[in-house]
């Protein structure tokens, strides 16, 4: 939530399986529904991303397509992938700063480390 309202952008956090928070979006659009095939393999890959014009639309959950990835950052704990911290963009949204993305990879390692404690 905190993220969604400093950025004005949608938020939410993925764990392995599916969309477990999110903030700025109907709930009912993506909460609980399954993370999409290629959302899973960015988060097998712990990198960070962030899309760019010209870039392919990362599908978030199967089945819309009116949301797709802006940036993400994996959420990992003791080397073990827990998730990850996403923030979304609609139809016709800007792409993202670095600061956004850097926002991202900075509350994924928070989380990361309260896993940990």
């Amino acid at each position: 939530e905190s993220i969604g309202s400093a950025t004005g952008r949608i938020a939410a956090v993925a764990d392995r399986d599916s969309i477990i928070a999110l903030h700025g979006a109907p709930k009912r659009e993506l909460m609980d529904k399954p993370n999409s095939p290629e959302l899973e393999k960015l988060m097998e890959q712990r990198k960070n991303y962030r899309y760019a014009p010209g870039d392919a639309l990362v599908k978030v959950t199967e089945g819309i397509d009116k949301y797709h990835l802006g940036v993400a950052a994996p959420i990992l704990s003791q080397g073990d992938l827990m998730g990850c911290v996403l923030l979304l963009l609609g139809e016709g949204d800007s792409p993202l700063a670095e600061s956004e993305q850097r926002l991202v990879q900075t509350a994924a390692a928070f989380l990361g480390k309260q896993m940990e404690e």
